[in-house]
């Protein structure tokens, strides 16, 4: 059997070790056009900042060693320029030599991966504006840093590869810049998630111009101007475009293939496409959600590299199936970790999905154990049924590992009710005895039993001001002095059940505090007494950090920047001093 594979870095690379350990007879070939193979795309970012010091150590194997382990022909800098489904062949041209050839094959795999975004905007062109995909495109950004020493570097577009190279340009000592048209970084995350996001790269001096649409780029005074509609040019000594990527697919389209969204190859569970033995893997395919049942692209490592593995083991004989893409990951934003895992709210909502929230700021360990740093958790679950449908975590030390719990309860198909019943491992040095996944677990229990109802931060504006509710605020005198929602009586949750009869009978009560704690316990004091109460989801830290981070993205949509000013009291808002 001759199998023949375009690409060698994830899928390709995985596809290949895994056939050479099924069938020690195939012969197998891999064509990758870069001079690369195996390489950590994630990992580039971090060369360009000086975390990775030895550009060796990007590339996971060699072409030599892999030969060397499994005997597989790495063909480096060889581009695949045609597939002929009907004779079996692909057409490779040797981008060193310019030798064009044909190549049989057995078994076909795609593995061609994603190019980035490039739009059709005037200035593309330009020597000071780079992509950033490969390892040649990190050598490039490298070496132009090293020789022209540029102060600032603006960058079109806020996902995971803009989020990584903004931190270790910042850690270069670079004015840095992240321009976009959505209104928030990081799309897998709720915008209200994406604020504490945005909080933390403010903080390291990244500037942030969201809700701008970019139109062109021009060189000038030695760097390049970047044209935004409607507003005046940003101006960097560089440019790179980080807007995302998109399927590399321009092979399969002209062998007939059949293609989904974005051009995207679609295959089947076992991942082969509409044509007889010839499958596909990675970033260029489309996937099942599986939370949702939706096609979707989702470009990450880890399916990558699974779908390779199925590919191998149906190509020998066997009878693997992906499961689908759940969505999986997490990003470091300076000291703070990011994470996420199946849909966000927003998503759910345009699905169809009748969704419900909750809110926590955990402590990442035992509170009485030195260093112990607050996360926020968002977990998303369908109302009625209780299905788990995602979850979102931006905090420090622990948010990765909570994570990693909450995917595999979603994909082993728990309800969100049952993250109570976890048997997960306590020490004060690396949590608490009720664990932050648990403690998720027990509020929504809470909800489904009718002990807990809450009140969300798009429920603020809507707040009757005509006196029918009564709007109470549970912390202690001295937090409500540095901060508050306007109308909101001060009563301390320790002082509330001497303090009844200051709130009227008959109309419910709507809750806050810090975190939602102390408005819960408030919540339960006030049921206990015959009123109806409702807790806010998420506290008075989240909405403060929440609205503190719109008013500068719109700041930001008006007039091109964004200054951070602390901002004015609003019909229903005081600013908070702390």
């Amino acid at each position: 059997m001759k199998v023949v594979i375009v690409g060698g870095v994830a899928g390709g690379a995985t596809a290949a070790a895994r056939l050479r350990r099924l069938d020690e007879q195939a012969e197998i070939i891999v064509f990758e056009r870069s001079g690369y193979i195996s390489y950590a795309n994630c990992g580039l970012p971090y060369y360009i900042g000086g975390v990775i010091t030895d550009p060796e150590e990007l590339t996971l194997q060699t072409p030599e060693n892999f030969f060397s382990r499994f005997r597989v022909a790495m063909k480096v800098r060889h581009e695949v320029t045609g597939l002929h489904p009907e004779r079996k062949t692909v057409s490779v041209k040797n981008l060193e030599t310019g030798e064009e050839f044909e190549e049989s094959y057995d078994k076909l795999i795609l593995s061609p991966g994603a190019k980035p975004t490039q739009p059709k905007l005037p200035g593309t062109g330009i020597g000071r504006l780079f992509t950033l995909r490969t390892v040649e495109d990190t050598l490039r950004i490298k070496e132009h840093i090293n020789q022209h020493h540029p102060k600032s570097a603006i960058l079109a577009g806020g996902g995971f590869i803009g989020l990584e190279l903004a931190e270790n340009l910042r850690e270069l000592g670079m004015e840095v810049t992240i321009v976009q048209r959505p209104k928030q970084l990081m799309n897998p995350f709720d915008a209200d998630m994406a604020a504490m996001i945005h909080g933390e790269m403010r903080r390291h001096g990244v500037r942030l111009v969201l809700g701008q649409t970019v139109e062109g780029f021009e060189e000038k005074d030695g760097g390049v101007d970047v044209l935004l509609k409607d507003n005046a040019p940003l101006h960097g000594d560089m440019v790179v475009l980080a807007i995302g990527v998109t399927p590399d697919t321009a092979l399969a389209r002209e062998a007939g293939l059949e293609l989904g969204i974005k051009g995207s190859i679609v295959v089947n569970d076992r991942m082969e496409t509409s044509v007889p033995g010839i499958y596909a893997a990675g970033d260029a395919v489309q996937v099942t959600h599986s939370v949702t049942g939706e096609d979707a692209l989702l470009s990450l490592a880890g399916p990558a590299n699974k779908q390779g593995r199925i590919i191998a083991d149906n190509i020998c004989g066997g009878d693997s199936r992906y499961a689908g893409s759940q969505g999986s990951s997490v990003i470091k934003v300076f000291d703070m970790t990011a994470a996420v895992t199946g849909i966000n709210e927003a998503h759910g909502r345009k699905a169809g999905l009748d969704v419900d929230t909750v809110i926590l700021s955990p402590m990442s360990h035992a509170g009485y154990y030195p260093g112990g740093r607050v996360m926020t958790m968002k977990v998303v679950f369908e109302k009625e049924t209780y299905r788990l449908l995602g979850a979102q975590i931006v905090g420090y030390e622990g948010v990765d590992k909570r994570i990693d719990v909450l995917a595999t309860a979603i994909h082993a198909g728990l309800k969100a009710t049952e993250l109570k019943d976890l048997d997960l491992a306590y020490a004060p040095p690396y949590s608490s005895a009720k664990d932050p996944v648990n403690m998720a677990g027990f509020m929504i229990d809470n909800i489904a039993e009718g002990i807990l109802k809450q009140w969300h931060l798009e429920d603020v504006d809507a707040l009757p001001c005509d006196g029918s509710v009564t709007l109470l605020d549970a912390r202690t005198a001295g937090e409500y002095a540095q901060g508050h929602i306007q109308g909101f009586c001060n009563i301390p949750v320790d002082e509330l059940r001497e303090r009844l009869a200051e709130i009227e009978k008959g109309k419910p009560v709507y809750v806050i505090c810090q975190s939602g704690l102390r408005s819960y316990i408030a919540c339960r004091i006030l049921e206990g007494h015959g009123f109806e109460a409702y807790n806010f989801s998420g506290g008075f830290r989240f909405y403060d950090a929440v609205r503190n981070d719109r008013r500068l993205v719109e700041s930001a949509a008006a007039c091109g920047m964004d200054i951070p000013v602390r901002p004015l009291p609003g019909k229903a808002f005081i600013a908070s001093e702390s």
